[in-house]
């Protein structure tokens, strides 16, 4: 006897609506999203570099300035809520 999959729910009501979901949805692969896939890695690239080499390229100083904007702009969001 074959192991039961550890995705597939044991209620019998989700198990059905996960057997539909497996049969009726389409491959994520295959679909075309118009997207270049070289493209893509290459702007996933830059981005993965981005923030490092930002902050290496930043002073102390700097970085100290939006740091403080930053949680004045969360402070004054706060306190409009309230």
């Amino acid at each position: 006897m074959h192991k039961r999959s550890s995705k597939a729910p044991r209620d019998l009501n989700k198990l059905a609506s996960f057997i539909t979901d497996m049969a009726t949805v389409e491959d994520k692969k295959s679909v075309d999203d118009g997207k270049n896939p070289a493209a893509v890695a290459l702007g996933r690239l830059g981005g993965l570099k981005g923030g490092a080499a930002r902050a290496k390229t930043l002073s102390k100083k700097r970085r100290k300035e939006i740091a403080e904007a930053a949680a004045k702009a969360r402070w004054a969001k706060r306190n409009a809520k309230s």
